[in-house]
């Protein structure tokens, strides 16, 4: 008897002497959000290895989907398919055009947007209005810059559609001039053309509407005027950042950019 309510004593001691330090423990971190980076128009996933390695060495899965470029309602539903394999919560960034398609997805798990010299439409907006030249001067996406192409596409009209694409011996100068020729010339390897037909059709409700939204204004920007860029980031409400940067932020400064991601997963 005296064994164990020596042993009791005992136990009871130690308790009352780690008490302390078991209040004192942290609680266990939230999970980070898994960040999704959908590109745009005249690129490819790649567009975004530099951004994407920076946010995985610090420790975010990252997934990139292709987005198709073939209209907001079709690449929305893209997007929306590498989201329904995550789960847990997401930060859904676009890059240009991508940034037309994010506000095009609705899903419960994205708990912040990131437009990156992006297009963010209102409800009935067309692609074309946000590139408004009376308004907003200066975008250089006109021909001879801007080329057209007929190409096979199955959501096109009898598996064909009309496509643009940027001119390979202006792409540096108009969509990435602040990388060297060597990037450029991978970017150009990459290009990929937009349906003509994703820049008159009208956006869905925005996303923008009801999640936390931050942009990232590129401040030389010969695709989407800066002035347009801010023009869409007040109206949305958004936290707005600028880089003295080209269209091609993502590229030419990867760190800065996935500090803004990295800003809106909350850290």
């Amino acid at each position: 008897m005296k064994i164990t309510r020596s042993f009791r004593a005992a136990i009871a001691a130690l308790i009352l002497a780690f008490t302390p330090v078991l209040a004192a423990a942290p609680a266990s971190a939230a999970p980070l959000p898994t960040i999704v980076l959908v590109h745009g128009a005249f690129a490819d996933t790649t567009s975004w290895n530099g951004v994407a390695a920076v946010l995985r060495d610090h420790g975010y899965q990252v997934v990139v989907p292709d987005n198709p470029l073939r209209g907001p309602a079709n690449d929305a539903a893209a997007v929306q398919r590498a989201l329904d394999t995550i789960s847990g919560p997401v930060v859904l960034v676009g890059h240009s055009y991508g940034g037309f398609v994010i506000s095009n997805v609705h899903d419960p798990k994205v708990q912040a947007l990131v437009y990156i010299a992006a297009f963010a439409p209102v409800q009935g907006e067309i692609g074309l209005l946000e590139l408004d030249p009376i308004r907003f001067p200066g975008s250089q996406l006109l021909p001879p810059v801007l080329q057209f192409s007929v190409v096979d596409d199955p959501n096109g009209l009898a598996g064909r559609n009309l496509d643009s694409y940027i001119a390979p011996d202006h792409f540096n100068e108009v969509f990435a001039q602040d990388v060297g020729p060597d990037v450029a010339a991978d970017l150009i390897a990459h290009q990929r053309s937009l349906a003509v037909a994703a820049n008159i059709e009208p956006s869905g409700a925005p996303a923008w509407s009801s999640i936390p939204s931050r942009y990232l204004v590129s401040a030389n920007d010969h695709v989407i005027p800066p002035a347009a860029q801010r023009f869409m980031a007040n109206r949305m409400g958004a936290t707005t950042s600028e880089i003295a940067s080209s269209h091609a932020s993502l590229v030419s400064h990867p760190a800065e950019v996935a500090a803004v991601v990295e800003s809106a997963a909350g850290r």
